[in-house]
């Protein structure tokens, strides 16, 4: 991609003259802008220290090396401002959400997500989505002038890339596109395909380096074959580690470009100038082409069945799983277990509060607790 020095904003693009602002208004800040603020805050945050220990495909203690939660979400900001530096979007607002998009996540990656929706089956489910969103504007304490981090709309519509429609209704503004059918920025839309680009192609680098999948076995994809054989063919005799960050390299340098240009033409013919423009397109302007969508779904199909479903990868989140749900268990029973803080908030709602709390807690952390509830050992 280009290394072009930051242009003007597009007329479409989100800037502080056409963002509708925070929920409880603040002095503009001095020295940086409104997004700047709110990347800042994020990075501040206590959710966003905890994302070092929180698993993306590997339980945290599997190595240190793999990602995490953190890295993952830093990948994601710089695919997502090089993206948006090329499509004259708003650079500053993409990387707040990048670095938010996954400040909900739960332990142990999916598998925790999975286990603690189910538990919550009856008490309105848990979205991580929406998690993220909480946090933000209600589980961070930082500020003596309002709960969470006070984030601009812009940024909150970015972090809440899915919700139900059920939900949605009990989120006033924020929510009301997943009801009336309206699209969300660009800059949202960037960011949630440039989560499906980082995370594609680092599950393959952590894949191969765990030795859970081959190059061999790669091969059987046509866009990862195509880039792997033109490196070799390019630096005969290159190392395997060497070839492996070539070849990742140039897959995200492609399904960047194909972003680039395809959002490009789309944008050009809807006819959008104006952010509001965007609201009503009827569907997203922010795309892969249909062929590049094609190989970027081979490639995660790859994945589920070669990585995510490995047996050794299953046996970690059936552990997972047990652990999340025998917390909750533990605290549903007897919510004096819970530390005073969410104790206080269990008195409202108790299951709200318990999957809180988990949902907090690092992979280790987890894992800890569930030792202090349920091993009796000397100290």
């Amino acid at each position: 991609m280009s290394g072009a020095s930051a242009s003007p904003l597009a007329p479409y693009a989100v800037s502080e003259a056409n963002s509708r602002g925070r929920l409880v208004p603040e002095d503009a800040p001095s020295s940086r802008s409104q997004f700047q603020r709110d990347r800042d805050r994020v990075i501040h945050s206590t959710a966003f220290r905890r994302l070092e220990y929180k698993t993306q495909v590997f339980v945290n203690h599997e190595g240190d090396l793999f990602r995490t939660r953190l890295t993952h979400s830093i990948e994601v900001a710089q695919i997502a401002r090089s993206l948006a530096r090329a499509l004259h979007l708003n650079e500053d607002l993409v990387e707040a959400i990048s670095l938010s998009h996954d400040l909900g996540h739960t332990p142990f990656g999916h598998a925790g997500q999975d286990a603690l929706n189910d538990c919550m089956k009856a008490f309105g489910g848990f979205e991580h989505n929406l998690q993220s969103l909480r946090i933000v504007d209600l589980l961070e304490e930082r500020y003596a002038a309002f709960d969470g981090l006070n984030l601009c709309f812009e940024t909150r519509e970015g972090i809440l890339k899915h919700c139900s429609l059920k939900n949605a209704a009990l989120l006033g503004e924020v929510g009301a596109r997943f009801i009336n059918k309206t699209q969300p920025s660009l800059e949202a839309q960037l960011c949630n395909l440039a989560d499906a680009v980082a995370y594609n192609n680092h599950d393959v680098d952590d894949g191969l380096r765990a030795g859970l999948i081959s190059l061999e076995q790669l091969e059987a994809v046509p866009v990862f074959a195509r880039h792997c054989a033109a490196v070799r063919a390019q630096y005969p005799g290159l190392a395997e580690r060497r070839l492996i960050h070539e070849t990742v390299r140039r897959l995200i340098n492609e399904f960047s470009l194909d972003l680039i240009e395809t959002s490009r033409h789309k944008i050009a013919e809807s006819g959008v100038a104006s952010l509001a423009d965007v609201h009503h397109a009827g569907a997203p302007l922010v795309a892969f082409s249909p062929a590049m969508l094609e190989q970027l779904q081979a490639l995660q199909r790859f994945l589920r069945d070669n990585l995510y479903w490995h047996y050794k990868v299953l046996r970690e989140m059936s552990k997972a799983r047990r652990i999340i749900s025998e917390l909750f268990n533990a605290f549903m029973n007897d919510p004096r277990l819970l530390p005073p803080q969410y104790q206080r908030m269990a008195q409202d709602e108790k299951a709200r509060a318990v999957a809180d709390y988990i949902a907090g807690m690092t992979d280790r952390y987890a894992v800890k607790e569930h030792r202090r509830l349920f091993s009796i050992s000397e100290p």
